[in-house]
């Protein structure tokens, strides 16, 4: 594959408790472990870095895939929870929970629109296989 774009970030510091940054400055943020995971919760961390670009990377590609097939998505949205906790096999894992809204569309229409965004999206491509990814469109 041939990048059309490339991030580089680097974290300092005791890693989860540490620091980090984009090479251009524009994400610069103070690490810290989780509460729930032993530490302070002052600071974000990796699972919430991910959720936000998975949630705004499938959104993007369910726009795509709507205007490919002519459809107005109006005011939609999509939600991303990433859950961290033991594999098993004395490592991490991860699972995602994607949830889609897309309050114009008819529910089975809008499933249809999601499940064709989670084919092609560089994240759900990224980790098809190995994180478990549930993509729900919310009824409002």
């Amino acid at each position: 594959m041939d990048a059309v774009y490339t991030a580089e970030a680097i974290a300092t510091g005791a890693g989860r408790d540490g620091r980090t940054r984009t090479d251009d400055g524009r994400v610069d943020l103070q690490l810290a472990i989780p509460k729930e995971m032993g530490g302070s919760g002052q600071g974000s961390n990796p699972e919430q870095l991910f959720a936000a670009g998975y949630a705004a990377c499938f959104h993007s590609a369910l726009q795509m895939v709507a205007r490919s097939q002519k459809v107005d998505l109006g005011d939609s949205s999509v939600g991303a929870r990433v859950g961290i906790g033991p594999n098993g096999s004395g490592g991490f894992g991860l699972t995602v929970a994607l949830e889609v809204i897309i309050p114009e569309i008819e529910h089975d229409a809008a499933q249809a629109l999601a499940d064709a965004a989670h084919q092609v999206c560089p994240y759900s491509n990224a980790v098809r296989g190995n994180v478990d990814v549930t993509v729900t469109v919310a009824d409002d």
